[in-house]
């Protein structure tokens, strides 16, 4: 028996607590080098890649999501750690979403990856003579070169997931050992950390198959793997962020001293922007676009030609106890709907028009949930609807089942519908499939919109692509107005992207992109309340859930002061 310590020997995963539980020494019988020469082992290791990107049902403490931290929803119970976003008590040290040692974690297990392609031993069928082995070398080999890809694309999108937060980070493409010296590294300007992901997104597309449906990503197991469209849906989300605000307008930070790590040098900014929409284009011009379906399905779904790209989560009920009304067995309440977010979904008028909802409309205040956008019911779990099984209508006036004074009960007067198996019976132990997802056709036709509404206001394509969003089966939405200025059609995009992508972590980061976070995040969380009428009538009130607390210094997260206590070259993000 041999002895083999195998620790978490990247820079910044060495430091963090993230590493606490690899660092342990085990007894295998097999070493590092025989690990690196099996396929099927090295083949195991991408998979372990592909499990470091996180779920964001059960983002933070095992519950919240990242919506609880914007003005989408209030997690239910106050000690959960999201709150802390809400309160602005997070800091270098302690941060509800302190992700930089995860990532550079997956990062240096690419990097290490990548090398362990170059050593597989693919001799047993490369020396056999017959045409079966030689099928099996040239299967395997063609394998080792698309694994390779994946593993590029997953290495951008860990780095853009640091990027999006923290601006300009370390690019580290060598799978450093714990000799190594720590001291100096330093961060690579946001530019350059740019150019790098798009570089591999680009690299990508051209090594990866079409789609999941393209050989030979030809088996069921293969959903939910990367291709060349999720390849192309990355880079335009990366050059979206590029053109966006907050990387293009560093007055925020108070004459910080490093300026290139937190924004881009002064250029064009429309050209900025045709590129973001070339990008999205690229992606729209790629392949067969799909029928946009059924909303709520498709969170409990890896196989549906909208995703492009997914995290596939094995099947639970974990979700549904978090989150199911407080009234039903086993739920607790968890991420509530804002009345923020319920105002942002338009009233139809007819099958030409829709208006946004007013609380100073007599009508729409007396039935506020008469004519909606149909993503509201389905996302959102509203007074007296039906939900649940066995079902029965949700109880949120004062005094219901799943309402105000019962403990944990939701204070803004509403669910969470999005993402959940209503048919799950929890009493029964029933589970079913969750589907995160990270790109999806809509985002692309939405990126496209706002990209090319900045830089060619009035292209026709605009008002076409919000429209594909909001025209799609089951809602139904009237399309835009025509003629719209370039303003008015901004806003529009803005509050589309708001509602059709609620609780899936768009919120957070458009916001912060859009420097708008004063606006939104820096104000009083809104919910309703709920009267019940004698004669079974509901009166309903806007109220104030809380107060929250947004500072210009949160447009970026502080890096990890363990990290900066270790290397001196690495300089903290403004005002932290």
């Amino acid at each position: 028996m041999k002895k083999y310590i195998y620790a978490c020997s990247v820079f910044f995963a060495v430091m963090l607590s993230a590493c606490q539980d690899l660092d342990r020494e085990f007894v295998t019988t097999i070493g590092q080098n025989e690990i690196q020469q099996s396929f099927t082992n090295v083949q195991a290791t991408l998979s372990s890649i592909y499990a470091d990107v996180p779920d964001g049902t059960v983002y933070i403490g095992g519950a919240a999501m990242m919506s609880s931290a914007t003005d989408e929803s209030e997690f239910t119970t106050e000690t959960n750690f999201v709150q802390a976003f809400n309160t602005g008590s997070w800091n270098a040290i302690s941060n509800p979403d302190q992700v930089w040692g995860n990532y550079y974690r997956g990062i240096r297990k690419v990097n290490q990856f990548l090398l362990s392609t170059g050593k597989i031993n693919l001799d047993p069928w490369k020396l056999d003579p017959s045409s079966s082995g030689q099928a099996v070398y040239n299967t395997n080999l063609a394998a080792i070169k698309r694994w390779r890809y994946e593993a590029r694309f997953l290495r951008a999108y860990f780095y853009f997931e640091l990027i999006k937060r923290y601006g300009g980070v370390p690019i580290l493409n060598n799978a450093l050992s714990l000799e190594d010296d720590f001291s100096g590294i330093s961060r690579n300007s946001l530019n350059e950390c740019l150019q790098f992901i798009t570089s591999e997104c680009d690299s990508a597309a051209v090594q990866l198959p079409l789609n999941a449906s393209t050989a030979p990503y030809i088996a069921a197991t293969d959903l939910g793997r990367v291709t060349k469209v999720a390849a192309l849906a990355l880079k335009s989300r990366v050059l979206l962020y590029a053109a966006s605000d907050l990387f293009n307008n560093p007055s925020w930070a108070g004459g910080y001293a490093k300026p290139e790590l937190i924004s881009l040098p002064s250029g064009d900014r429309m050209a900025r922007w045709k590129a973001a929409s070339d990008a999205a284009k690229a992606v729209i011009d790629a392949d067969a676009l799909p029928t946009l379906g059924a909303y709520k399905s498709l969170f409990n779904t890896f196989n549906n030609g909208e995703i492009i790209f997914t995290r596939r989560n094995g099947a639970s009920n974990q979700f549904e106890k978090n989150n199911s009304p407080i009234g039903f067995n086993l739920g607790l309440s968890g991420n509530t709907p804002s009345q923020d977010l319920v105002d942002a979904y338009e009233v139809k008028v007819n099958a030409t028009t829709a208006v946004p909802f007013n609380w100073n409309d007599p009508v729409m205040a007396a039935n506020p949930y008469a004519n909606r956008d149909p993503r509201l019911g389905f996302s959102i779990v509203t007074n007296n609807s039906a939900f649940g099984t066995p079902s029965r209508n949700v109880e949120l006036w004062n005094g219901g089942l799943d309402g105000k004074p019962i403990i944990n009960a939701s204070k803004t007067g509403y669910y969470l519908r999005k993402y959940q198996i209503e048919s799950l019976n929890l009493l029964n132990g029933n589970t079913g499939v969750h589907s995160w997802i990270v790109l999806r056709y809509p985002e692309i036709y939405l990126n496209y919109a706002e990209a090319l509404n900045e830089w060619s206001p009035g292209n026709a394509d605009i008002k076409k692509y919000v429209d594909l969003v909001r025209t799609r089966t089951g809602v139904a939405m009237p399309p835009l107005a025509a003629g719209l200025s370039q303003a008015d059609m901004r806003e529009k995009i803005r509050n589309e992207k708001r509602v059709e992508f609620a609780f899936e972590d768009h919120r957070f980061w458009d916001v912060r992109r859009w420097m708008q976070g004063q606006a939104y995040f820096a104000k009083a969380l809104n919910g309703v309340e709920i009267k019940k009428n004698p004669d079974n009538t509901f009166t309903y009130k806007p109220v104030k859930v809380e107060d929250r607390v947004f500072e210009p210094k949160m447009y970026l997260y502080p890096i990890p002061q363990s990290d900066i206590n270790i290397s001196n070259a690495l300089e903290q993000n403004p005002m932290w």
